[in-house]
């Protein structure tokens, strides 16, 4: 028995070797987070890459909570190419659910003994944003336009884990709401981290009822092109695929209400989920 654990330490060795020292951006959504032992799971798993010695942050979104708590509010959520409209009220009730999952996320995760701070882009002007008109004025919705990566360095030297929600604020002072995939997906390249993780609610890329399990650039544009890939996978596709053009080594695309995907597809010889790189 003694002799199985050490091969199966002995099997991760490699893996160990090639992330330490390294950074690793997890971007988990609000469904995964709302299952008390998927979140529990999920911090232990923090705490393993944590004291492993690869430096990891967290990006998190709250969709789902944000319309639970507009309805619970007599609030109609509106949608625009995937945007939710955020006039002024609907902007509070988005900094008030994402700053709640924020704190719930960090106080779980120092259970499991690592040191987490919770941050968003107020915090020392972490995300500076300005508003997105992409698909006209659609209220406080924002993209980014800079980051503040030396906050985030230097948490990693006193030996913090960052806990990111995807709210941004302007030069002016206003709060914008920001897509978290897209603002995981800015932070990851400011940072220049080896690898970004998607975590969602499949286990992936779907072609014909089948896995991808690995997409390079032109591959993952053609699936997006040709509708193969359709609705919340779009902006996470579209999202790995822009991290990795942009110096990031590879983005992977795992489900989330696995609790074991996570340290599986960086530990495990054939990676789980969808793996996306630039060649």
């Amino acid at each position: 028995m003694g002799q199985d654990v050490v091969n199966s330490l002995f099997e991760v060795l490699p893996y160990l070797k090639r992330l330490h020292g390294k950074t690793v951006l997890v971007k988990i959504g609000g469904n995964v987070l709302s299952n008390e032992l998927s979140k529990d799971f999920f911090a232990k798993s923090i705490a393993f890459l944590h004291f492993v010695g690869i430096k990891t942050l967290i990006v998190h979104g709250g969709g789902p909570e944000i319309t639970t708590l507009m309805e619970k509010l007599g609030m109609k959520p509106t949608f625009k190419n995937g945007y939710r409209v955020t006039d002024e009220q609907t902007m509070e009730v988005v900094e008030m659910v994402l700053n709640k999952i924020n704190k719930d996320l960090v106080a779980t995760l120092n259970l499991s003994g690592v040191k987490a701070i919770g941050i968003c882009g107020k915090d020392v002007n972490f995300l500076i944003a300005e508003k997105d008109m992409q698909y006209g004025d659609i209220g406080y919705v924002g993209k980014v336009k800079r980051i503040n990566e030396d906050l985030v360095k230097w948490l990693f030297e006193a030996g913090y884990v960052p806990v990111i929600a995807p709210i941004g604020v302007g030069e002016d002072g206003t709060t914008y709401n920001l897509n978290a995939d897209v603002a995981a997906a800015q932070i990851a390249i400011a940072l220049k981290v080896e690898m970004i993780i998607f975590m969602t609610d499949v286990d992936g890329v779907m072609k014909g009822g089948q896995l991808v399990s690995q997409l390079d650039v032109e591959q993952a544009l053609k699936l997006i092109q040709e509708g193969v890939v359709k609705a919340g996978m779009v902006p996470k596709l579209s999202c790995a695929v822009e991290a990795v053009k942009n110096n990031v080594k590879s983005a992977r695309i795992i489900n989330g209400n696995d609790p074991t995907a996570l340290l599986a597809t960086l530990f495990a010889s054939r990676p789980f989920g969808t793996t996306v790189t630039n060649h």
